[in-house]
C-alpha cells in the first residue's frame, strides 16, 4: 500500500469518527420525519391535483350534456315547423358533442382511478409516517435514557476516581497524625524521665529538684538521729538540723571515754 492510500485511509477513518461523534440520532431521526412528512405532503397535493382535474372534467361533461339536450330540443321544434334542415344540422352537432362527452367520461374514469391510486397510497404512506414517528419517539427517548446513564456512570466512574485520590490522602493525613502523636509521646516520656529538658518552664527547675533531694535526705537524718537518741545511742537533733541549717559534726571520744558505760561518772 503506498504512502497515499494509507494517508486516505487515516484522514478517512479519523474524518469518520469525528462525523459519528458529531452525530446526535435523534436529529437524525427528526430529519427523515421531516423528509416524509414533505413527500406525504406530496403525494396528498398530487391526489387534490387530480381530484380537481376529474372535477373539471365532471363540469365540462355536464356542460356538453346541457348543450346536447339543448340542440336535441331544437331539432324536434325545427321538425315541428317543417325545418328538416335545421333539425338535420342540430342533431349533427348533437352527435358531435355526444362524441365530446364519450371522450371525457374515459378521462373522468382514468382520473378516478388515478385519484383513488393516490389515495390508497396516500393513506399507506400517512400510516407509515405515522409508525415511523411513533418509533422515532421511542428511539429517541432510549437513546436519551441511555445518554443520561452513561453521564451519570461516568460521573460515578469521576466520583469513585476523585473518591480513591481523597482516600489516599485520608490515610497519608492518618499515617502522619499517628506519627506525631506517637514522637509527642516519646518526648513526653523522655522529659518525664530527665533525659530531655522541659525549656517550657521555669530555668531554676533542676535547682529545685536538688534542692527537693537535699531536703528528703536531711530528713533522713533527722529521723535517723531521733532514733538513736531513743535508744541512747546518741544525742537528740538540734534544731539547725530541722531548720535546714548544717548540723555541727560530733567530736571524736576518747579511748577512756568509748568504754565508758553509760550512766558511769566521768
Amino acid at each position: 500500500m503506498s504512502v497515499m492510500k494509507r494517508l486516505s485511509m487515516i484522514f478517512k477513518s479519523k474524518a469518520n469518527k469525528a462525523l459519528d461523534k458529531m452525530e446526535d440520532p435523534r436529529e437524525t431521526l427528526d430529519y427523515s420525519y421531516q423528509r416524509q412528512l414533505e413527500l406525504l405532503q406530496k403525494v396528498r397535493r398530487g391526489v387534490a391535483d387530480v381530484a380537481t382535474s376529474r372535477k373539471r372534467v365532471e363540469l365540462q361533461i355536464n356542460q356538453i350534456e346541457q348543450q346536447a339536450t339543448r340542440l336535441e330540443d331544437q331539432g324536434r321544434k325545427a321538425l315541428s315547423v317543417g325545418r328538416e334542415d335545421l333539425a338535420r344540422e342540430a342533431l349533427s352537432r348533437r352527435s358531435s358533442l355526444q362524441t365530446q362527452i364519450a371522450d371525457l367520461r374515459v378521462q373522468h374514469d382514468n382520473l378516478q382511478a388515478e385519484e383513488e391510486k393516490l389515495t390508497t397510497a396516500s393513506q399507506r404512506l400517512q400510516a407509515k409516517v405515522d409508525s415511523f414517528r411513533h418509533k422515532k419517539e421511542t428511539i429517541k427517548a432510549t437513546y436519551t435514557a441511555a445518554e443520561a446513564q452513561t453521564r451519570i456512570n461516568e460521573a460515578f466512574s469521576g466520583i469513585s476516581e476523585e473518591m480513591g485520590d481523597v482516600g489516599l490522602a485520608i490515610q497519608r493525613a492518618e499515617d502522619k497524625t499517628a506519627q506525631m502523636q506517637a514522637r509527642a509521646g516519646a518526648i513526653d516520656e523522655l522529659l518525664a524521665s530527665g533525659a530531655l529538658d522541659d525549656f517550657s518552664g521555669s530555668r531554676n527547675d533542676d535547682i529545685q529538684a536538688e534542692l527537693d533531694r537535699m531536703g528528703g535526705g536531711r530528713d533522713v537524718e533527722l529521723e535517723l538521729a531521733r532514733m538513736k537518741a531513743e535508744l541512747g545511742q546518741g544525742p537528740a537533733p538540734q534544731p539547725s538540723i530541722e531548720q535546714g541549717q548544717p548540723q555541727a559534726q560530733p567530736q571524736p571520744q576518747s579511748q577512756t571515754q568509748q568504754l565508758r558505760q553509760p550512766g558511769e561518772p566521768a
